[in-house]
């Protein structure tokens, strides 16, 4: 059973998804309620998961002075687990360690490899809306023959990275992440599979290839991360198409 880390912020306006707020028609508030939704549908997906979940979320000494507020920024991810989830006695939430996103991920999977000895680890960050029980659960069964498994996204972006052994996580998450990754398995003498490329959201460009995957699969009614496609359906979003190119408008 692989336990299965989410890297979760408060979702609080200009600290989460600023870049998506920076080259989009979203304000800095609208970004915060999209990682928001995102970040439920994560924790849904891993909780129905075969894994075991883990909410690792970052902890007021690890965030800007200016982002840190009277609610301690493990209630507030807390209140959003539990807004989501129909229990929490199984989900454990423990803080980062580390100031850059190497290091927190690296000394997350570390501990629990080393220290507490699980079979398998891995770490999320909640900016994949698509994520599924089965996508998850068919990296489980990756793990059991390759030591890393990897979910690739576009432009060399991984929004899923599990390991049954450590590698060396400096810098393991610098760009492009999918080769450094790899690369840090390879080094190790480790066997490295990759699960289906599925988009990320952290630019506006991202959007020009989540929403429509997003609108079509309601239009279809076919499974959809349900937090994230109804913030996307108040919000207006949809990609309008003219004179050879693409963008992202609002109803």
């Amino acid at each position: 059973m692989t336990t299965i880390a989410v890297l979760a912020d408060p979702p609080r306006e200009g600290l989460v998804a600023t870049d998506l707020a920076a080259t989009s028609p979203l304000t800095e508030a609208e970004a915060a309620e999209w990682y928001e939704a995102v970040l439920k549908d994560v924790l849904v997906a891993v909780d129905r998961s075969g894994g075991d979940l883990l909410v690792n979320y970052r902890p007021d000494d690890l965030l800007p002075d200016d982002h840190v507020t009277e609610t301690a920024s493990e209630a507030a991810v807390r209140a959003v687990a539990a807004s989501t989830l129909d229990d929490l006695d199984d989900v454990r939430f423990e803080p980062q360690v580390g100031s850059t996103i190497s290091a927190r991920a690296g000394n997350t999977v570390t501990h629990l490899l080393r220290e507490e000895g699980v079979t398998s680890a891995a770490v999320v960050d909640p900016t994949i809306p698509f994520l599924t029980r089965p996508l998850i659960d068919n990296a489980a069964m990756k793990l059991r023959r390759s030591e890393v498994v990897l979910g690739a996204s576009t432009r060399g972006r991984v929004y899923y990275a599990g390991f049954t052994a450590p590698i060396d996580f400096t810098d393991a998450y610098a760009d492009p992440p999918l080769e450094t990754l790899t690369a840090g398995g390879r080094d190790a003498d480790l066997d490295v599979d990759f699960l289906p490329v599925q988009p990320v959201v952290e630019t506006g460009d991202d959007l020009l290839d989540a929403l429509p995957l997003l609108n079509a699969r309601v239009d279809a009614e076919r499974p959809v991360p349900v937090h994230t496609a109804t913030v996307a359906d108040e919000l207006g979003l949809r990609v309008a198409y003219g004179e050879g190119e693409r963008r992202v408008v609002r109803d």
